[in-house]
């Protein structure tokens, strides 16, 4: 019979990596692909299939092992998200550039995930340096309240890894570059028509041009190409207000997207947060406002088909007095600007 460990308040990281409670259901939280082919980009998709005990899944906390570099997580809907960075202990290339520090951790927090239901957490990341046959393990804590279950638990060489109580997470290296992919995204015209927006309709002749409503200046639109299997992308655009009062940018929809989200991103004390700002965007009267990477941006959820590079994306933006504005995003590679 599995038991659950029940913590106070706080939860220190050393003291939930040791702690040896397990949920109620014998599934596991794995990974949906288990292999990975080396020094190759990939969406890695994390199941988590239960709560604890029945209790609601509250946080997930995946730590990132050593050879997983640039990650990036999937934002979820309802969930916080933390991305907590630090240095790695080799020095990577990365297209020329010697890298030495980059996320370690990554935290969805305070959502609510019923015992009943069954979700997945992704993150984007780059395998590099790691031997073929190697096993790159991904302690995860799933907290449901006050209570953890802690999925981090690695056989040691020779042992039989079905034995394991609480297996953490693994991805098994593989030689070759059959999975994932280590470049940009480039749009590809199946059409054989150039200029199609994300709804296959020709792209206005405004994208990525200047659009006045009022005393609003919106320029500089912009999304970021997206890998074969990520849901969420990324949108920018930069807004001038030469009025004397004050706007709000309160909601944004697009054909391209089941829903998009104003989003903040801000990093304290190594650790980026990311919250969805369900109150708007002020434009503060005679200001300029940037939605820009690693600040504030819209987040397209549910998106109908992964942006490529070339491709454009209509959106609607909707203030609180311009009124609503059509803004037409360009498409670039998935670095951006």
């Amino acid at each position: 019979m599995k038991t659950i460990k029940t913590f106070g308040k706080t939860f220190p990281l050393a003291a939930l990596l040791s702690a040896t409670a397990f949920a109620g259901a014998e599934a596991h939280v794995s990974f949906l692909d288990k292999e990975v082919s080396q020094e190759s980009t990939i969406i890695a998709t994390l199941q988590v299939p239960h709560g604890c005990d029945g209790k609601a899944t509250t946080e997930v906390r995946v730590k990132l092992p050593e050879g997983f570099i640039l990650a990036k997580p999937q934002p979820k809907a309802g969930w916080e998200l933390e991305v907590i960075k630090g240095d790695y202990q080799k020095t990577y290339d990365n297209h020329g550039d010697k890298l030495k520090t980059g996320a370690v951790e990554i935290r969805w927090k305070n959502g609510n995930l019923s015992d009943d239901f069954y979700d997945t957490f992704v993150i984007q990341g780059k395998v590099s340096g790691v031997e073929a046959g190697t096993s790159l393990a991904f302690p995860v804590i799933q907290m449901c309240g006050d209570a953890v279950a802690a999925w981090d638990q690695v056989a040691e060489e020779g042992s039989d890894p079905h034995g394991i109580k609480s297996p953490a997470p693994l991805l098994k290296v593989v030689a070759g570059n059959s999975h994932g992919h280590d470049h940009d995204m480039p749009g590809m015209d199946m059409t054989g028509k150039a200029g199609m927006d994300m709804t296959g309709m020709p792209a206005a002749a405004s994208a990525g041009e200047t659009v006045k409503a009022g005393d609003l200046e919106i320029s500089g639109g912009f999304a970021k190409a997206m890998l074969p299997g990520q849901p969420v992308g990324g949108g920018f655009f930069t807004v001038k207000n030469s009025g004397q009062t004050d706007d709000r940018l309160v909601s944004v929809t697009s054909p391209a997207a089941g829903e998009v989200q104003l989003h903040a991103m801000e990093t304290k004390d190594n650790v980026m947060r990311m919250r969805e700002l369900k109150d708007g965007i002020v434009i503060t009267a005679g200001e300029t406002v940037k939605l820009e990477p690693g600040n504030l941006h819209l987040m397209f959820q549910k998106v109908k088909t992964p942006f490529k590079q070339g491709d454009t994306v209509p959106v609607t933006l909707t203030f609180e007095k311009a009124g609503k504005v059509d803004l037409v995003l360009q498409v670039l590679s998935a670095q951006g600007k």
